[in-house]
């Protein structure tokens, strides 16, 4: 059986991925700050019987999520897939015109150094192996400048870039690398309901062909769904 770690677990787009790859026979780890709220996802995973587990950690603190990579090890052995989806730090979108030193390095911290961090835990298993697979969901601000993303432009265009060179290093031996931009307020019940979000993601695990991809597909700045 498989193992997919999920880093930034909620309730909204981090529940649907584990709802979609426990439903084709994953093993679900889940990481995130709070373990109250991770429990609760455990129970709604059980309820449809799936196997998944909670691994509190704060993306911040690198002893923590070095300590919750090796608890996942230990219980469930391989990750085979890891998908890095945390919150987008500490403040809130922020024009470019307003962004500090502060803020800028928040972003980063949280999403480039977190990234970096937890690749770090499963990559050197997965080169032994020759396959596992890395999937990073960011939003449109990766793609595209967005004046209200200047912050997280910042931030998740840097976690594309990293993604992509992950990619062509990686591919050729044997591990699938993604990035999935989503370009709309994720909201269920419309159009962007994450349980769509994570058919996209697995549909795009499950053919392992594709770099990259945007949900809705080829949604622009012109286009998001708000």
């Amino acid at each position: 059986m498989k193992t997919i770690a999920i880093v930034g677990a909620g309730p909204g787009l981090g529940l649907s991925i584990a709802k979609k790859f426990g439903a084709h026979g994953f093993r679900v780890a889940l990481i995130a700050r709070n373990a109250d709220k991770l429990n609760t996802l455990v129970e709604e995973l059980a309820r449809l019987d799936i196997d998944a587990a909670a691994f509190p950690a704060d993306l911040y603190n690198k002893e923590q999520l070095n300590a919750a990579f090796q608890d996942i090890k230990d219980k469930y052995g391989f990750i085979d897939v890891l998908e890095f989806s945390p919150a987008s730090g500490s403040y809130p979108p922020t024009p470019a015109t307003q962004v500090t030193e502060e803020i800028a390095l928040d972003a980063f911290q949280s999403q480039v150094i977190g990234a970096i961090r937890s690749v770090g835990q499963v990559l050197p298993e997965m080169l032994e192996k020759k396959t596992g697979a890395l999937l990073f969901t960011t939003g449109l601000s990766s793609l595209y400048p967005i004046p209200m993303m200047g912050n997280m432009g910042i931030a998740l265009s840097g976690l594309r870039n990293y993604a992509m060179n992950l990619h062509s290093d990686l591919a050729p031996q044997g591990i699938y690398v993604a990035h999935l931009a989503i370009g709309a307020f994720i909201k269920p019940g419309t159009a962007a309901d994450p349980d769509l979000i994570a058919d996209a993601w697995y549909d795009l695990y499950a053919n392992g062909t594709e770099a990259e991809g945007t949900f809705p597909q080829g949604v622009t700045p012109a286009t998001i769904l708000w």
